[in-house]
């Protein structure tokens, strides 16, 4: 199952007695916070949870799916995550 936005809000409106308002704005700027942060190049780093990186991915030989037609795929950024390892621990308790 996949944890939605809403349901993260509604999660910090529970947890904090915030309103339903107040919860979506902290998440709004806290995410906003993270893709301004990226979008610079710079990398996030949350302790106990994890660090979002930007890596650069060369321009490398493709294939068209649907007619098989050999394509270059152009040079672009990609965001990656790395798990902290208390993250990893939590996650491998079960």
């Amino acid at each position: 199952m996949t944890l939605t936005k809403i349901q993260i809000i509604e999660a910090i409106q529970n947890q904090t007695g915030f309103s339903k308002n107040k919860s979506s704005d902290i998440l709004e700027t806290f995410l906003e916070i993270i893709k301004n942060t990226l979008a610079t190049e710079e990398d996030v780093m949350i302790s106990g949870f994890g660090k979002f990186c930007v890596k650069e991915k060369n321009e490398r030989k493709g294939r068209n799916p649907a007619t098989g037609e050999d394509l270059m795929l152009a040079a672009r950024k990609v965001v990656t995550f790395k798990c902290s390892g208390k993250l990893r621990d939590k996650i491998n308790e079960h």
